[in-house]
């Protein structure tokens, strides 16, 4: 036989229990130096090493509620073949990290009896599954796990938005997989819910939670290091705890929603307690280069309104605090987001200019200041460009101008500008890749930057500008 031809042999990814053809050059990764100006290659797409591992660009996909696992049966909480499409295509597209919704680390933690669990070893082989298929497009692989709280039982979007009536939230009974009994959070009673109405309003769309006892909250500790020992054993390349938009560690760390007694509650130390531990309890059985992230909402806008200045708020200044204690725990990124605790908050996050950014920013300048070493990611910045997207004209030129703005707010959020420091160190970005999975494709094209593109769809690619 002719020896084989050193160019015809499509070379598959190793190691893996399926075929995918090994790109040339990971995605999203660019292929020369210099921009079409003559420019260095932006910093949003230079790589970033975080211990063991490298983002090959700057942009991430932000972990996006899904609301597509089985509620019940032996596949309860497990991920499924949409999650291998949806989150596989974003890989694909050039993300460097993609990040797998809020995972439950208990049953009851689910935010629906449709979302992920990882409380099981059941639920590894799923994961494992979509981990390695990430790995395999060259970005990473990352899990957020998270507890709901007095958030959880409820149904799923599209659920909510079709039932009569204007709801924030529909509540999941238990003929539909929901448990109403064993919704908790710090304290209990109906004018804990989250909306304030109790179980038995017909208008409500939250259970109302029962109070954790002080064993139960030491529990969750446990569990949530066992869930991250889970994600380790499925392959998992990053972990983010999510103490965020008013979640279960979100609601331990307001004061509007904890006035415990114990050790979990009361002041600042306290009700931070909480977070700290699950920091500690996880890095301990993770690998000690494996890079954790932790995603807060650096305000919960509640400093003006009535139950703000009754009991205080979690404010930035409280966030620049917690976030200052963080790094010493092992943290390597705080990721940066706002709001969710309280009906009562003065901000609509889908309306506010830049408000996120700019308290990312904030955060990470002070965390310079003090010396500290800590990674910081914005969450939101689409919200400003699809502003611009209202007054644009419609058709082609708007498309056009829409990807041109998008790029311009992604670039200048990593950017060092007039000697001052970046506002942030990576971007999160979700609904965008829903909208456009070729996102980072786009805005490379869009800044002149000329990265590798899939293999497979080289033939489609954007010309040269």
């Amino acid at each position: 036989m002719p020896p084989t031809h050193p160019y015809n042999h499509n070379v598959g990814v190793p190691d893996i229990p399926f075929y995918t053809p090994k790109h040339t050059v990971s995605p999203g990764v660019p292929v020369v130096q210099k921009s079409k100006d003559g420019k260095p290659v932006p910093r949003l797409f230079t790589p970033l090493t975080i211990r063991s591992k490298t983002l090959k660009n700057r942009i991430l996909v932000a972990p996006m509620c899904q609301f597509s696992c089985a509620a019940e049966g032996d596949k309860k909480g497990s991920l499924t073949d949409y999650h291998l499409a949806t989150l596989g295509h974003y890989a694909l597209k050039g993300a460097s990290l993609v990040m797998i919704e809020a995972t439950g680390v208990q049953s009851n933690g689910r935010i629906s009896p449709n979302c992920p669990g990882l409380w099981s070893d059941a639920q590894i082989p799923a994961l494992r599954r979509i981990s390695t298929f990430i790995q395999s497009q060259g970005a990473l692989s990352a899990i957020q796990l998270a507890h709901a709280g007095r958030k959880a039982s409820t149904a799923a979007t599209w659920l909510t938005s079709s039932a009569p009536g204007r709801k924030v939230s529909l509540r999941a009974t238990e003929d539909v997989g929901g448990w109403p009994e064993n919704v908790v959070g710090p304290m209990g009673g109906d004018e804990q819910s989250w909306d304030g109405k109790g179980s038995e309003s017909a208008d409500g769309g939250f259970w109302a939670p029962r109070a954790l006892s002080t064993d139960e909250v030491r529990q969750l500790v446990k569990d949530w290091a066992a869930a991250a020992k889970r994600a380790v054993h499925a392959g998992i390349d990053v972990i983010e705890i999510h103490a965020a938009h008013g979640y279960l560690i979100g609601q331990f760390l307001s004061p509007v929603t904890n006035q415990r007694t114990d050790q979990y509650g009361g002041s600042f130390e306290n009700r931070v307690r909480l977070l700290l531990e699950i920091v500690q309890a996880i890095r301990e059985v993770i690998p000690k280069d494996m890079p954790l992230f932790v995603r807060i909402s650096a305000t919960e806008w509640l400093e003006q309104t009535e139950v703000g200045k009754r009991f205080g708020s979690w404010d930035l200044e409280s966030s620049v605090r917690l976030a200052k204690l963080l790094p010493a725990l092992g943290v390597d990124l705080l990721d940066v987001s706002s709001g969710g605790n309280h009906p009562q908050q003065t901000v609509n996050a889908f309306a506010s200019k830049d408000y996120q950014t700019r308290m990312a920013a904030k955060i990470r300048a002070e965390l310079k200041k003090d010396g500290l070493d800590m990674l910081i990611g914005a969450v939101g910045l689409i919200t400003e460009a699809e502003q611009a997207r209202d007054i644009l004209e419609e058709g082609a030129k708007s498309a056009e101008a829409e990807i041109e703005k998008e790029a311009k707010a992604a670039l200048q959020m990593t950017e060092a500008r007039d000697g001052k420091e970046p506002m942030a160190d990576v971007i999160l970005v979700a609904r965008q890749f829903m909208r456009e999975p070729e996102w980072v494709l786009r805005v490379a094209w869009r800044l002149g930057v000329e990265v590798a593109w899939p293999s497979q769809f080289l033939r489609v690619r954007f010309p040269k500008l």
